[in-house]
């Protein structure tokens, strides 16, 4: 999986202040997919996140200036705030949410019903008789 916020763009409104967008690009499995958010999105994502596991660093949320060098400065912290996101591992994130020991146990326990459900294991208990018992 490839992430990458290739652009942005400044929204008015009657109803609000201006904001900026950001175009997010999610590469996954060959395919593209896109998704547009405001940076008061990805703070909101980046409190939850930070109560659970290690978040990178994100871009401050105040900005004095408006001017495209500033926004395109954000545009590249946040693409690297994502990207910081992405490279975490599956165990990694489970082990900062404290669910690993439960991943492993819920891992062994698939791994020990297929062993006992082998052919081999059925062998070694009843022989051939129980590979092919028919039910009358």
């Amino acid at each position: 999986m490839e992430v990458y916020i290739p652009s942005f763009r400044y929204e008015e409104s009657e109803l609000e202040r201006g904001y900026t967008v950001f175009k997010i690009e999610v590469l996954m499995s060959g395919r593209k997919h896109f998704v547009e958010k405001r940076y008061s999105e990805f703070h909101a994502l980046h409190k939850k996140l930070k109560k659970c596991i290690r978040t990178p660093e994100i871009p401050s949320k105040h900005v004095r200036n408006w001017v495209p060098k500033v926004l395109e400065q954000r545009r590249q912290g946040l693409e690297l705030y994502l990207q910081g996101l992405e490279h975490q591992s599956y165990e990694e994130l489970l082990r900062e949410l404290g669910l690993f020991s439960l991943e492993k146990k819920k891992r062994m326990r698939a791994d020990l019903i297929a062993l006992c459900n082998s052919p081999e294991r059925r062998l070694q208990q009843g022989g051939c008789q129980s590979l092919f018992s028919s039910d009358k």
